[in-house]
Parts: structure tokens; sequence; C-alpha cells
């Protein structure tokens, strides 16, 4: 029997990202040698520190429901660790804790779209960013950059894009997939344009701690002006800059009146976050950050190690990243060399016969593209390379 199904959530794409990674596991478990580069989370384990303040937790009976927008502990957490590194001040009626920042960004693009309004989505963007617009009933206006743009929107793209029904921009620094970071002079360009139309800005943050650049120069948009800190929606987390995607604990900061309305959606759609996530994330901002410290240098060590081997692949330009753990990798060339239709089938192929796990770039806007994460074992991963060049050049 065909029941009928919501057409709205029928529309909704299918995430490739985690696609890729359950075939790559399901392929795994029937005894093929795959080595998965597709996942976008760090390798390590949680601190150790982390996980027994979450046991902790629970030996002390925080087991029960909390406020739906989080602990005081963990807003108060989120407030000093924002104004230490982005020199931002917040009030705990300004967080939003959520179930993990895609949760988080959901709330957030309710809070803000009705029917219609637009949503400028520079190219190429994270998989869920389009999906999640819709959802609210807005639009995704997609805005191309390109290799030679360090994959990045101008204040001119910008404003170009501009029209009566735009209420937002998307701007994820560093950023997933490219890891390419926004400078503080290309923020306050496009902080210009933002306050000249009253447009929000979406700004995603969860790999803020991975960037291998002076840190002074890696700055929020919401700290550049009171008018940018009125229109941004800071998104932020524990998941990669802690090693706990698990754990699902994300933020918004933002203006009360948003907050407030967040927090009324998520009564209605998770209540709290896990308590004793939540306990653990404070230990994660208060506790000792010499083991994630670590794990930060030793992503931008991969990086500095693997990137010379990519390059020398035939067929693959690699764009090298200033931050977060991916190579995005234009593979036109690759696809003409071997004569297949598409990047695509060029990663499909690398599955199938090199056993090597790798994203289609089609998912971000960019067909011509791959993606793959050195958050992965480092002997792996340079095993992995040397079964794409093999593949390459056979």
């Amino acid at each position: 029997m065909d029941l009928p199904l919501s057409k709205r959530v029928q529309k909704i794409a299918a995430s490739p990202t985690l696609a890729i990674t359950a075939k790559a596991r399901e392929m795994k478990q029937s005894g093929i040698d795959v080595i998965a580069l597709g996942a976008g989370e760090p390798d390590f384990n949680t601190p150790q520190n982390i996980i027994d303040a979450a046991v902790d937790s629970m030996n002390k009976g925080y087991t029960k429901y909390t406020a739906t927008t989080g602990i005081p502990e963990l807003k108060q957490a989120i407030i000093d660790k924002l104004k230490q590194d982005q020199f931002l001040t917040y009030k705990p009626s300004q967080i939003f804790v959520g179930t993990g920042a895609k949760h988080v960004l959901y709330c957030a693009f309710q809070a803000i779209l009705n029917p219609g309004d637009e949503v400028i989505v520079p190219v190429p963007y994270w998989v869920t960013y389009p999906e999640q617009i819709k959802l609210a009933g807005g639009e995704p206006i997609f805005v191309e950059t390109g290799f030679d743009a360090d994959f990045k929107i101008t204040a001119a793209n910008f404003e170009q894009a501009v029209t009566p029904k735009t209420r937002a921009i998307v701007l994820n620094s560093p950023n997933n997939p490219t890891g390419m970071t926004y400078s503080k002079a290309e923020l306050l360009a496009i902080g210009e344009v933002a306050e000249k139309h009253g447009i929000y800005i979406i700004s995603d943050e969860i790999y803020e701690k991975l960037y291998y650049g002076d840190k002074s120069d890696l700055v929020s948009i919401a700290s550049l002006s009171d008018a940018l800190y009125e229109l941004t929606i800071v998104i932020n987390g524990v998941s990669k800059a802690y090693a706990m995607t698990g754990w699902r604990i994300g933020y918004a900061a933002a203006a009360e009146p948003i907050i407030a309305v967040m927090g009324r959606l998520a009564d209605h759609l998770t209540s709290n976050p896990t308590a004793n996530a939540q306990y653990a994330a404070v230990e994660a901002y208060n506790g000792d950050q010499s083991v994630p410290e670590s794990m930060y240098k030793a992503f931008e060590e991969r990086m500095e190690r693997f990137y010379p081997i990519l390059e020398s692949i035939p067929g693959f330009k690699p764009k090298k990243p200033s931050g977060a753990f991916y190579f995005f990798i234009d593979v036109s060339e690759a696809v003409r060399l071997k004569g297949f239709e598409s990047a695509d089938v060029l990663a499909d192929k690398l599955l199938n016969d090199a056993f090597v796990a790798v994203v289609p770039g089609s998912g971000f806007g960019m067909p011509d593209y791959i993606r793959i994460s050195y958050a992965t074992d480092p002997a792996l991963f340079e095993q992995a390379l040397n079964r794409m060049k093999d593949f390459m050049k056979n």
C-alpha cells in the first residue's frame, strides 16, 4: 500500500558523507580492507578528563531533565570561552545549547526564516545547509566561488546576490569541505554588506580551534562591530575541538529574541541535550587543554606531511588548507585521464577498485571535486594515498 508522505521531507537529499561512511563500514564488515576518508570527525578519543566528568555527573545523580537550553554551568563555560577566545560578551539568556551543532543550526534557520526567504550560501558548502534552509521554508541562493578565489565569497559577490528577499548569509570558517579561512579584512567587507541590508549572518565556527595560522588572525565576525554582534548567530560546539562528535553538544550565541524562539522550538523537538554530555562539555571548556591542543598540532603536522604526496598523484589538484582536517581536490583532470563520466564515478571506482572511500564534491555543490579527511590514522592515510596514486597510474 502506497501511503502519502510529506512532500517537504521527500525533497530533502540524503547526506553523502554519511552515506559514504555507511557503505565503507558495510564493506569492512564483509571483510574488504577499505580505508575510509569520508567521516568528518577526529580519530582521537575524547580526552579522559572529559569522560571522567560525565561519569562523575551520573554518579552524583545528574541524570534528570535539565533546562531545555542548557545547564547554567555549561552556559557560563561557553560565555567565558567566547569572552576569552573571541572577545565577545554574552549573557546566559543569549546562549542556546542544543543536541549537536547540526540541531542548533536547524533551530536557528527555523527561528529566522519565513516561506520564500532567501539565504545566501557560498559554494562549496557543507551538505546540510541547503536542506535545513529548505526545511525552514527558505530558498538557498548559491554563490559560486572557485579554486582561484580560495573557495571564499567576496563582498562584491555577496552584494550582487542580495535581493529584497535575502534574509541571511551562511559563513563557515574554517570551512568544511575546503579547510579555507576568512581573514579579518574579508569578514569586515562582508559585514559591511550585511549591515547595509540588515541581513542575518549564520557564522558556523565549529572548526575554530583547528586553525593552522596565527590565532590572532582568526576572528568571529560578531566581534567586528556592534551591528554585526546583533546580526550574527554564532554556531559552535565541542564535536571537532574536543573529539566529542558522539556526545552531541553544540551551541548558538545570539540576540536574546532569537535564542528565546530557538528555546521554545526545542521545547517541542528534543527538550534538553543529554545531561551527562552537558557536564562533560563543561569539563571540555574549563578543564586541561593540553590533550586537545596536542590533537590540533597533530592535524597540522599531518596536513604538512601529506599535502606534497597528494600533489604528486596524477590528475589531482588540491588546495592547501589553513584549518579543519580536509583536503578538497579538483579531480577534473583525473576524470579526463581515466575516461570517466564524472568525479562521482571516480569516487565510486576508488571505493570499489582501490578500496578507498572519499566523498564526491557533488554533495558540496562542486561536482569536479572530492573531499578526503586526514582525521585518520597517519599510516592508514598514507596507505590510502598510495592506493589512489597506484589507481591513477594503472
